[in-house]
């Protein structure tokens, strides 16, 4: 994950956060659909941003050298 996967992941959760105060939202149906804003707010920005630059924002490399679960693996 680079800075701008960092950025947008942010932006959706700060996003839901949010709406939910905003809204008071308190039941499941309600958290369910505020969290869907907030990713269509990060989705929205990362194709804006894509249409800008051309290409994908999103990176296929993996942030860790090793995925969590092969290193709990080796440590058993």
């Amino acid at each position: 994950m680079d800075d701008m996967e960092l950025i947008l992941t942010m932006l959706g959760e700060a996003s839901t956060t949010r709406l939910t105060r905003e809204r008071n939202s308190e039941k499941f149906k309600e958290l369910k659909e505020d969290a869907k804003d907030g990713g269509e707010v990060a989705g929205s920005a990362r194709k804006n941003i894509e249409i800008k630059l051309g290409k994908s924002v999103l990176k296929k490399d993996n942030y860790l050298q090793k995925p969590e679960k092969q290193k709990r693996l080796e440590k058993k």
